[in-house]
């Protein structure tokens, strides 16, 4: 089955400045991706290029099969059959919930068209509100408006861009899996642009982490935490710390914590020099890899916590004079200085090249 959206190296540059260099992706039809990464890696323009507001200087994008882009071509945005959820939702203030829901549907019988419009409200939750103006409307449910009207006219593909910005943190993480659940409902294919990793979590289906206008990993968020292709993507998704550690075989490396056994460590290959006994490896320790144990002989010394109300964010140093990391239940409440009880407890082994010091 062929995808619904597939990018096949795509190049975007600013004058000499390259923003997006050589990005492929695919996305199925239904699925729900998601571009995250740091302020000025190439997310949102990658966005704009698929919606037709920006051309690609090189590769091509396709949609169902269509090219919408390529080096020589770029089919205008109004006839991609996209819709686009703004940062600033871009509400016509002057018109109502149901008439900005309705706003493209203007080729639809009228009575058609109302239909459409009572499903979509009913469908993000705002029935109770169709005569009421942006301006009366709390942040999320301009949010909502702003998603009906992109998906009113069916669109093949849905684009989100950094659509949960201007809300607060609380109403951010309810409205992500409100959006999911919506976009699901409605077997949307739609792809979300963010910097925000419990967005990407909470909403998407596959996650293409990027930096410097590139892909460094395409793949589900278990594997983005777990299984990291590189060391970029190891220190953006999530928390940890990289500690030292010795290769001992293909299967065991050993650190200061004890030893670890998983697969061959990261950038390893049947012929790699990295991977011969001795050789030095630094080794990324999750939060969750290190649990409090009070029996536990090993001991680490609290050097900061951070409340989070069900958890404990502990900095810990350990004997070697190394910093790790342990989230552990509240009720744990331990004293800066004090000394606590650990053991690893790892499912994997993430390990690259030591960095030079």
């Amino acid at each position: 089955m062929n995808p619904l959206l597939e990018l096949r190296d795509i190049r975007h540059a600013y004058g000499t400045q390259t923003v997006v260099n050589n990005l492929s992706l695919k996305l199925e039809k239904g699925a729900i991706g998601c571009l995250l990464g740091p302020s000025g890696c190439g997310k949102t323009t990658v966005l704009r290029c698929i919606a037709g507001f920006e051309p690609v200087s090189a590769g091509e994008i396709s949609v169902n099969g269509a090219v919408m882009s390529n080096a020589g071509f770029c089919l205008p945005p109004e006839r991609r059959h996209i819709g686009m959820v703004f940062q600033d939702y871009a509400l016509f203030p002057h018109l109502t919930v149901q008439a900005n829901i309705g706003f493209g549907l203007h080729r639809m019988q009228k009575a058609e068209r109302a239909a459409r419009v009572g499903e979509m409200l009913k469908t993000v939750g705002l029935a109770e509100v169709p005569d009421k103006y942006p301006h009366q409307l709390s942040g999320g449910q301009q949010q909502r408006v702003a998603l009906a009207r992109a998906l009113a006219p069916r669109p093949d593909l849905l684009l989100l861009d950094e659509p949960f910005s201007n809300l607060d943190v609380t109403l951010r993480g309810r409205l992500s899996l409100e959006v999911r659940d919506i976009l699901k409902n409605q077997n949307a294919t739609a792809i979300l642009v963010t910097h925000d990793q419990d967005e990407a979590f909470a909403i998407a289906d596959e996650i293409g982490v990027m930096h410097q206008g590139e892909i460094q990993q395409w793949d589900v968020a278990y594997n983005l935490y777990h299984r990291p292709a590189n060391r970029f993507v190891a220190n953006f998704i999530g928390q940890g710390v990289f500690l030292p550690g010795k290769i001992l075989d293909s299967q065991h490396v050993e650190i200061e914590l004890g030893t670890l056994a998983g697969d061959l460590p990261h950038q390893c290959t049947p012929d790699c020099q990295l991977c011969r006994e001795g050789n030095a490896v630094d080794v990324l320790i999750r939060p969750d890899d290190i649990v409090h144990d009070d029996d536990s002989p090993l001991r680490a010394a609290v050097v900061h916590k951070a409340f989070r109300g069900a958890d404990i964010m502990y900095t810990l140093r350990l004997p070697g004079g190394g910093i790790a990391l342990s989230l552990v239940p509240s009720h744990h409440n331990h004293a800066i200085g004090e000394k606590i009880g650990i053991r690893l407890e790892t499912d994997h082994v993430v390990a690259f090249r030591q960095s030079a010091p």
